[in-house]
């Protein structure tokens, strides 16, 4: 049996290696925004929504990858009762900064575990985080500094490099907000005798 994640995140993987976990990658191919089109309209709570996306993922690989153990992730910002998505473009990053100054989103980042296209384990951790006041000169250095990589991140900050000058305050574990939560992860590979006790 191999462990597999589905999904091409460089930070997911590079989560699972450091943890001395050897994964193939194979990046689900669902689309997300129909998937929770209806979910959404059915008002789903964001992270019942994180949840389900993760699920679909690793039931989507574990369909074509038989008896491997695939696991799904996904993640979900929600602020002030609205699901935010990644930028588009630098002008919306720059938008959805300046709307987040001062102000606090949550990050619900869940994981789900499948062999052969069923759920075995699912598990979504939140975080709480807090930005300081930024100015928009402050938001058009750290734009400029940061680059394109902004784009790749639904709050349009990796909190492992110059987006934790953003913060003021942060609730929640580190591997949720990078995005696969990783204690609640091992301690299930652990229950299934995947990884040693």
């Amino acid at each position: 049996m191999t462990l597999v994640l589905a999904s091409g995140s460089r930070i997911r993987a590079q989560l699972l290696n450091n943890a001395g976990l050897a994964v193939d990658i194979d990046p689900a191919d669902i689309d997300e925004r129909a998937v929770e089109a209806p979910l959404l309209e059915a008002g789903f709570p964001p992270e019942d929504l994180a949840g389900v996306l993760a699920e679909a993922k690793s039931h989507d690989v574990s369909a074509r990858r038989s008896d491997d153990l695939v696991i799904g992730a996904d993640q979900i910002l929600a602020f002030e009762g609205e699901r935010r998505t990644k930028p588009d473009d630098m002008e919306a990053a720059r938008r959805q900064l300046l709307a987040f100054s001062g102000k606090t989103h949550e990050l619900h980042s869940a994981v789900a575990i499948s062999r052969n296209g069923e759920t075995l384990w699912r598990h979504v951790s939140t975080a709480r985080l807090t930005m300081r006041d930024l100015t928009p000169q402050f938001i058009g250095h750290y734009l400029a500094a940061a680059g394109d990589a902004v784009l790749s991140s639904v709050g349009a900050y990796q909190l492992e490099s110059l987006g934790v000058q953003l913060f003021d305050k942060i609730e929640g574990d580190y591997f949720t907000i990078l995005g696969l939560p990783m204690l609640p992860l091992l301690a299930e590979l652990r229950a299934l005798e995947i990884i040693e006790t």
